[in-house]
């Protein structure tokens, strides 16, 4: 593995998907493509990137979409990371055995080998996003992935939500915090609940990087998708793909409703320096957080498993 950089340039490849696999990964190629003559040395894509989101509706002929790992869009991702010289963070639905399924995000180096994956941790369940259906919970951990850019500390959606993620990321060495995406509005919503749920998933992520003082990647998709079967009203995948610098600085954000190539420079050392003058690390009281381990605590004060 080469010398990590300390300054490495990221690129985030936003876009619509369709129902055709092979034209969804030809507009995945251009953009790594276009990014990587732009200096590019990272790229993330969003989350399950190769199909329209199907997590819409319950079909159990959607699992016929799942792949190995490795398998048929691994080995088109590490050729792209080898001809580019770059390290890849791509989104798949995993078949790891019949009836056995994960969303799980793989880590191309540079050289074309995968250097390793992480499996969707926190799975949702609601109207619109039925993944409970489709993925089992990730058995591999909060597992920083080593790379030539660093170690990345990758995580998928929903996860964005939970600060524990992010925290055991950084506890275990991440360089940057990473989220591919697919996330949007209902139809039905009103405009200022979708200004709502929007500044809220931007504020919980800026707050990742504050509180870990890391730099944080999230790479959401956009455009409208229709449920199968007209079940509901379809979702408006809200863009806005960003990076943060560890102090929830923005050093890029793409727009809302197009297809973009988003790219950044981090600067990994200024992790260093904002950890020294905000030591949250060295602050936190691991003597009095056992509490963290329960679902709840009621009003009485009894511990409740």
């Amino acid at each position: 593995m080469a010398k990590v950089h300390q300054t490495i340039t990221a690129a985030l490849i936003q876009h619509t998907c369709s129902s055709d696999p092979a034209a969804n990964f030809t507009q995945i190629t251009e953009g790594i493509t276009a990014a990587a003559a732009r200096g590019a040395q990272l790229i993330l894509l969003q989350e399950l990137h190769n199909s329209l989101y199907f997590c819409q509706t319950e079909d159990t002929g959607q699992f016929d979409l799942a792949e190995p790992i490795p398998g048929p869009t691994t080995e088109k991702l590490s050729a792209l990371a080898k001809q580019h010289q770059l390290v890849i963070v791509a989104s798949l639905f995993e078949r790891r055995a019949a009836g056995l399924y994960h969303n799980t995000a793989v880590v191309f180096e540079c050289d074309g080998s995968i250097a390793g994956c992480y499996r969707k941790m926190h799975i949702p369940d609601d109207p619109g996003f039925y993944e409970k259906f489709y993925f089992t919970p990730g058995d591999m951990g909060f597992t920083p992935i080593a790379t030539s850019v660093g170690k990345l500390g990758v995580l998928v959606c929903w996860d964005q939500w939970f600060p524990e993620a992010a925290r055991l990321m950084a506890l275990a060495g991440a360089d940057l915090l990473l989220y591919p995406t697919a996330i949007g509005w209902d139809m039905n919503d009103s405009e200022a609940e979708r200004n709502r749920q929007l500044d809220a998933w931007v504020t919980v992520q800026r707050g990742h990087a504050i509180a870990n003082g890391l730099p944080l990647l999230a790479c959401n998709r956009t455009g409208f998708e229709a449920a199968p079967g007209a079940e509901n009203d379809g979702i408006k995948f809200w863009g806005n793909s960003f990076v943060a610098g560890p102090q929830g600085e923005f050093l890029a954000r793409a727009n809302s409703d197009a297809a973009e190539t988003l790219l950044a420079e981090i600067d990994l050392q200024r992790s260093e320096n904002v950890r020294r003058i905000w030591p949250y690390l060295r602050d936190r009281r691991i003597d009095a957080y056992q509490d963290l381990l329960l679902r709840f605590r009621d009003n009485t004060g009894r511990k409740l498993p």
